[in-house]
């Protein structure tokens, strides 16, 4: 059975930490399983993630947003579909989800107008559960070893993100679960495995 899973939530929540020990105890049970990332996982999307992050930049919000949405319809194609479509699960280190928080609520471009340019990209291609990692914003951004773009938008910014989660998770309670992101990585791993083999 494929399944697509995002792991979301705001800066240092130990996302990339927790998509690895995911993988390998999906993997021991039999699954084929891939790991993406966002932005990045093509070379297309790698090439726009440089401009997405690096404090090189100065990025207009909707400029933020199309790009955003850009790498992540190169993704879906690339990757995503042909994974899903021959029964594999797929773990992404953040999702279309990102861009509904972070550029939909947080940067006040609109809930529906950017999901509207992210649908168009993915053809269908959506997330079946967001396990969504809840950590204070405080604590997140102290916890992030190198700063970019984005996390140097400061706590003020982050707190209306992790916000925007929470109005996020509201609004789809049937994809989203909730995982407490302040444990230690094993109980917040062996948290976030039973929601997902509870999908499966």
């Amino acid at each position: 059975m494929s399944l697509y899973v995002a792991l979301e939530g705001i800066e240092g929540t130990g996302k990339s930490t927790l998509l690895r020990l995911i993988a390998d105890a999906l993997s021991g049970d039999g699954h084929e399983v891939l790991t993406v990332r966002e932005p990045g996982g093509t070379p297309a999307a790698e090439a726009i993630r440089h401009v997405l992050l690096s404090p090189d930049y100065q990025v207009e919000p909707w400029t933020e947003a199309l790009l955003f949405a850009a790498q992540r319809a190169q993704l879906a194609a690339e990757v995503i579909r042909p994974a899903l479509d021959r029964g594999a699960i797929v773990i992404g280190d953040r999702s279309v989800y990102s861009s509904l928080a972070y550029q939909g609520i947080g940067r006040g471009l609109g809930l529906e107008a950017v999901r509207t340019v992210n649908e168009a990209g993915l053809c269908g291609t959506w997330p079946d559960l967001v396990l969504w990692m809840v950590l204070d914003a405080e604590i997140g951004l102290a916890r992030e070893d190198v700063e970019d773009r984005i996390s140097a938008e400061g706590l003020d910014f982050l707190e209306v993100v992790a916000d925007a989660y929470s109005q996020l998770a509201g609004l789809e309670p049937n994809r989203f679960a909730m995982v407490d992101a302040g444990r230690s990585i094993n109980e917040v791993a062996t948290d976030a495995l039973t929601r997902i083999r509870n999908k499966l």
